[in-house]
């Protein structure tokens, strides 16, 4: 796992379009917009491909087995194929993220936010 802080020498976070962008630069073939409400969290589970998180507003906590990542806006995390993890969403505030994917999955999400 990578985890890429924004960076504070710019005069302003990637907008959704600009990061959707680059992470097509990047080869992520599909990339859709996740909105998560305030105490959401996710139990330990994986993706069959190459993912990335960019926190557009909010903050996500990601954790492995070893580590744990605090996401905040402008931050990206790439995570390996079929690497376990668990997601959270502190109470304070909700989360709306890019995900990209390096490989399009057959059935993406019917719905793009939990309840």
């Amino acid at each position: 796992m990578k985890l890429i802080k924004a960076d504070p020498s710019l005069d302003h976070i990637l907008t959704e379009e600009e990061a959707e962008a680059k992470l097509h630069k990047e080869g992520y073939v599909q990339v859709f917009k996740w909105h998560d409400v305030p105490g959401a969290s996710y139990p330990r589970h994986r993706h069959e491909c190459d993912e990335c998180l960019w926190v557009l507003k909010g903050e996500l906590i990601i954790a492995t087995k070893d580590e744990e990542f605090h996401l905040l806006p402008g931050d990206r995390l790439y995570l390996p194929a079929r690497k376990p993890h668990t997601a959270a969403v502190p109470e304070a505030h909700s989360v709306t993220y890019l995900v990209g994917q390096k490989e399009v999955v057959k059935t993406p999400p019917s719905e793009h936010s939990s309840s």
